[in-house]
């Protein structure tokens, strides 16, 4: 009897024991991480260096907890699916839903850094091109071939489990799966991943774009005629150019929103004239999904329909006047999203209690993704060191108004990215010559 009870300790020591190894496993398959890594500051070191007690995450030391094999039959999208990949698929579930509350700053996961990435991207054969460039810095950070487009087919359990772990607009935190992926299961798959063909007067190869912002340097700039000797036209938001033609140009071959900056902007500038988005013959419109209610307007969109929740009674395809072509609609990926945030736009915002409502400005992705797309690119209307001398807006002719610096976006991490890619050759960055004449004196 004694010898008995002397093997209890033992028993329950190992019990508890396993216990704990069963709940870390258990643990691994519900979140698909070992560990945090936490990060902060940017990769391309244009604005804050990173603390001392924090890593930085690259391309070049990435090591990812999550069993990346098991995305292999999602990293390219491929039509195709063995039955071992749908029986595997099958016994996958959504994993418990993560909250931001329960972070008291941003959460970096060993996969933070891992994206999807495309074959199909374009080989440029353009000299001149930005993609040319040997600043090393860049080349470091850069992925050509990054995943930029969210279409039917991609939205897989195993793809969720993934993407739920990052929030809005980076990936899909807080969310239901079945809630998002009715929206994600209607958005078309593009004929091409390549946003913007060649030209056919290009003979160098070259694609030229301009990336045109609302900021009120451009306001008596005289740089319409500029603007519009372009290839492509990116416009964002508010994309008033009737009455403004001199100054802004009137041609638009890219329109980059969400479904919430479509909507207000129509209602907030109305008093300018602005009453209907680009309409331009052939126009391409890029969606960001910024969130919850984007998914809730993209089923009301390709369905023809109302939307539900945030814009109930609404119906999306009316701001469209005809011009919604299915073919020429795209919605960015998250991924996307997330790789600029940290490689490019990495504020200290993210340390801090306020974390989740940090993003980069519409302009801001707007921008990069030109930077992904053409070869040559020049911003107009992007915030610059000097934007206190202008108006909010490049329409605010008879009033002086200032830059809010809103909490959920980092306008001084803006300015000198803009300018650290100016200076680098990465883009030209339209700068008042007044201005800049009196810094070279």
């Amino acid at each position: 009897m004694q010898k008995s009870l002397g093997l209890v300790g033992p028993i329950l020591t190992c019990c508890v024991l396993l216990y704990f190894v069963l709940w870390i496993n258990l643990h691994e398959k519900w979140t698909g991480i070992k560990g945090i890594v936490v990060s902060s500051g940017i990769l391309w070191e244009a604005t804050h260096k990173p603390t001392d007690d924090h890593t930085l995450i690259n391309k070049t030391n990435i090591t990812s907890a999550l069993d990346l094999s098991s995305f292999r039959t999602t990293s390219f999208y491929k039509e195709e699916n063995t039955s071992y990949s749908n029986e595997l698929e099958a016994n996958i579930t959504p994993i418990p839903v993560l909250y931001k509350k329960n972070f008291k700053k941003l959460p970096e996961w060993e996969f933070e850094d891992v994206y999807l990435q495309d074959h199909q991207t374009r080989i440029t054969t353009c000299l001149k091109s930005l993609h040319n460039t040997k600043d090393p810095k860049f080349q470091k950070v850069v992925l050509p071939n990054i995943q930029l487009w969210l279409y039917r087919g991609q939205l897989s359990v195993t793809e969720w489990n993934r993407l739920a772990h990052f929030n809005n607009p980076f990936g899909f935190m807080e969310y239901n799966y079945n809630e998002i992926k009715l929206g994600v299961d209607l958005i078309p798959k593009p004929k091409s991943s390549i946003l913007l063909p060649v030209p056919g007067s290009a003979k160098d190869g070259c694609i030229r774009c301009a990336v045109v912002g609302s900021g009120g340097i451009l306001n008596n700039s005289r740089m319409g005629k500029e603007i519009d000797s372009h290839d492509y036209v990116f416009r964002v938001n508010g994309a008033l150019t009737k009455g403004f033609e001199k100054d802004v140009g009137s041609k638009t071959s890219v329109y980059v929103h969400t479904a919430y900056s479509l909507y207000a902007s129509l209602q907030i500038f109305k008093q300018y004239g602005y009453d209907r988005i680009p309409q331009d013959k052939g126009i391409k419109y890029v969606m960001i999904p910024e969130g919850l209610r984007d998914f809730q307007w993209l089923q009301g969109l390709l369905q023809g329909k109302e939307a539900t929740g945030s814009f109930k009674g609404v119906r999306p395809l009316n701001f469209f006047h005809g011009q919604f072509n299915e073919s020429r609609f795209y919605v960015l990926h998250p991924d996307f999203l997330r790789y600029i945030r940290n490689r490019f736009m990495a504020s200290n915002q993210l340390q801090d209690k306020n974390w989740a409502m940090y993003r980069p400005t519409n302009g801001a992705f707007a921008l990069f993704l030109a930077i992904h797309t053409c070869d040559i690119v020049d911003a107009y209307g992007y915030i610059t060191k000097d934007h206190q001398k202008y108006s909010n807006y490049y329409f605010e002719r008879f009033k002086k108004t200032n830059v809010i610096f809103y909490i959920n976006h980092d306008y001084g991490l803006e300015i000198k990215m803009w300018k650290k890619l100016h200076d680098s050759g990465i883009i030209r960055l339209y700068q008042r010559q007044e201005n800049l004449n009196k810094t070279k004196t």
